[in-house]
């Protein structure tokens, strides 16, 4: 899986038939502090209800189509977490709501 943040949505009015029910979001891979990297973003279905702002894990290839809502479906991206926090070396990197 990779950390990413979701930086826009994808909307498609025509598309394969199994694609029809789920949501397209555009998501950036990122750091461990939930910052944008240079690497090119991604089209991931949605199968947690994420939104943008939110660090995501995502997951590519054969591992996309592991879920419930993606099982069988033509994709290559799946988002499976929204990440609450991020710690490295006991030092928080990441905090979804800060308090």
């Amino acid at each position: 899986m990779v950390l990413g943040l979701v930086v826009g949505t994808v909307v498609s009015t025509r598309k394969e038939a199994e694609l029809a029910s789920l949501t397209f979001l555009l998501v950036k891979p990122c750091d461990a502090a939930g910052q944008p990297t240079t690497a090119a973003p991604v089209v991931a279905v949605d199968a947690v209800g994420a939104g943008v702002g939110e660090v995501v894990l995502y997951a590519s290839g054969s591992s996309a189509r592991q879920t419930q809502v993606t099982k069988d479906r033509p994709v290559d991206a799946t988002i499976m977490a929204i990440v609450d926090m991020v710690e490295t070396d006991g030092n928080l990197r990441y905090q979804k709501n800060p308090a």
